[in-house]
C-alpha cells in the first residue's frame, strides 16, 4: 500500500539512520503518456535495479555477510513490489525507502515525475521530495457558492473528494402563496445558511485533521461573503482564490485552476523568505549566507528557513556520531570522531533542517541567491 508524502513523514525519514547495514532510496518518474500500470515500465525498472544492486554491492568490503544479504533482500523486495503489488493509479512518481535489517519499509506515491535514481547509504536521500511539498500537496480546496459546496484535498496532483455540501435551495421550488419579497428573503436566508454550514463543516474538518493551506473556489463576487463566514484560523490559512462557476466547472478545471494558484503561492513563499533574508543580512540580524555559515547555523539548531538554489551540490563532511557538519575537516570538534566525507553536503543540510522542524525552500523562481553562495538561511535567533 503506497502512502503520500507529508512533512511528518519527511521528518521520520530524515531522522532515520541504518544501524544494521545500509538503506535504499529509490525514485521512479512515470511518463504521463504511458499506461497506468507498472508493466509499461518494467524494462526500465529492471535495468535501474540491476545496475544499482551491482554498484551497491561492489567494493563494499566493510559490510558483513549478513548485511550484504540484507541489502540483496531489500532489492528483491522492491523488485517484487513493483512487479506484483504496485498499481500506479495516476501517480506521476514513486519513492521507496527500504532498510530490512532495521525493519524499515516505506512506499510513497508522488504528485510529480522525478528523475530515476537509486541511492544506497546509511540514511535516506530526500531532496527530490522537498519541492513537492512546497507546491500545495495536502492543501484543502473549498469550492463553494450560495447553493453548492464541495471540499477536496490536493493529493498526488489530483483532487481527492472529501465532502459534498450541496443542498437544495428554495429557488428550485414553486413559490406557492409566498409574496415575491418574502420568497426572495427566503432564498437569501437559505443561501446564507448554506454558506454558514459549509464554513462550519470546513472548520470541523480542520479541528479533526489540521491543514496549513486553503484554496477558496467560488464566483468572484461571492468570495468576500464566503470568507467572512470562515473561522479566523481558516482565514489565515487561505493561500489563494480561484474564480469558478461552481455548477458548471468540472473537477479537472478546478484542478488546473488550483495548480496555477499553488504555483503562484510557491513563488510568493520564495519571495517572502528571500525578503526576510535580505532584511536580516542588511541589519546584521537573524540571517546567514554561504555554505559554512549555513552549516554552522544548522550545527547550532538556529535555522528557521533553509533556502538554496535548486540543483545546488557541494561536497562536505559530517560526524557519524553527533551529526556535526562542515564543508571540510578531519575530526569532529564536538566529540573528536573522524568525519565522513559526503559527496553532497546539501542533502545532509536538508535532512538536518527537516529534523529541526525548519522550513526548507529550494529556490527556482528567483535568482537572489546568486551572490549569496547559492545557499542561505533565516535564523530563529
Amino acid at each position: 500500500m503506497a502512502g503520500v508524502i507529508t512533512w511528518n513523514r519527511l521528518r521520520e525519514l530524515a531522522a532515520f539512520r541504518a544501524e544494521n547495514g545500509l538503506a535504499i532510496s529509490l525514485y521512479i518518474g512515470f511518463d504521463p503518456g504511458t499506461a497506468g500500470t507498472i508493466p509499461s515500465v518494467t524494462t526500465k525498472l529492471n535495468s535501474l535495479l540491476d545496475e544499482a544492486q551491482k554498484s551497491a554491492l561492489a567494493g563494499r568490503g566493510e559490510l558483513a555477510h549478513d548485511e550484504k544479504l540484507g541489502l540483496q533482500s531489500d532489492f528483491e523486495r522492491i523488485r517484487d513490489f513493483l512487479t506484483n503489488d504496485f498499481d500506479r493509479a495516476g501517480a506521476q512518481g514513486l519513492a521507496i525507502f527500504a532498510a530490512g535489517l532495521d525493519a524499515f519499509w516505506n512506499v510513497n506515491t508522488l504528485s510529480e515525475a522525478v528523475p530515476d535514481r537509486v541511492c544506497v547509504a546509511p540514511d535516506f536521500y530526500l531532496r527530490p521530495l522537498v519541492p513537492l511539498l512546497g507546491r500545495g500537496e495536502g492543501a484543502i480546496v473549498a469550492v463553494i457558492d450560495r447553493e453548492r459546496g464541495l471540499l477536496f484535498k490536493l493529493t498526488n496532483g489530483r483532487l481527492e473528494p472529501l465532502s459534498d455540501l450541496s443542498e437544495e435551495q428554495p429557488g428550485r421550488h414553486d413559490q406557492g402563496g409566498w409574496s415575491q419579497a418574502r420568497f426572495q428573503r427566503g432564498i437569501q436566508k437559505e443561501a446564507d445558511d448554506h454558506v454558514k454550514h459549509a464554513a462550519e463543516v470546513l472548520f470541523r474538518r480542520f479541528r479533526r485533521t489540521p491543514f496549513d493551506k486553503l484554496l477558496i473556489g467560488c464566483p468572484e463576487e461571492h468570495c468576500r461573503e464566503v470568507e467572512k463566514r470562515l473561522h479566523p484560523y481558516l482565514q489565515e490559512r487561505i493561500v489563494g482564490r480561484i474564480d469558478v462557476d461552481v455548477e458548471n466547472t468540472t473537477p479537472d478545471q478546478v484542478l488546473e485552476a488550483a495548480s496555477t494558484a499553488m504555483e503562484d503561492e510557491d513563488t510568493r513563499r520564495e519571495r517572502d523568505a528571500l525578503d526576510r533574508l535580505e532584511e536580516g543580512l542588511g541589519t546584521g540580524g537573524r540571517a546567514a549566507a554561504g555554505l559554512d555559515d549555513v552549516l554552522g547555523a544548522l550545527n547550532e539548531r538556529r535555522v528557521e528557513i533553509l533556502m538554496f538554489e535548486q540543483g545546488l551540490n557541494a561536497p562536505g563532511v559530517a560526524c557519524p556520531n553527533c551529526g556535526w557538519v562542515r564543508s571540510e575537516g578531519s575530526s569532529c570538534p564536538v566529540d573528536e570522531t573522524p568525519l565522513e566525507q559526503r559527496e553532497d553536503i546539501i542533502e545532509t543540510a536538508v535532512q538536518l533542517a527537516i529534523t529541526q522542524s525548519a522550513e526548507v525552500i529550494p529556490i527556482h523562481h528567483h535568482d537572489d541567491l546568486d551572490g549569496r553562495g547559492s545557499i542561505a538561511t533565516v535564523l530563529r535567533f
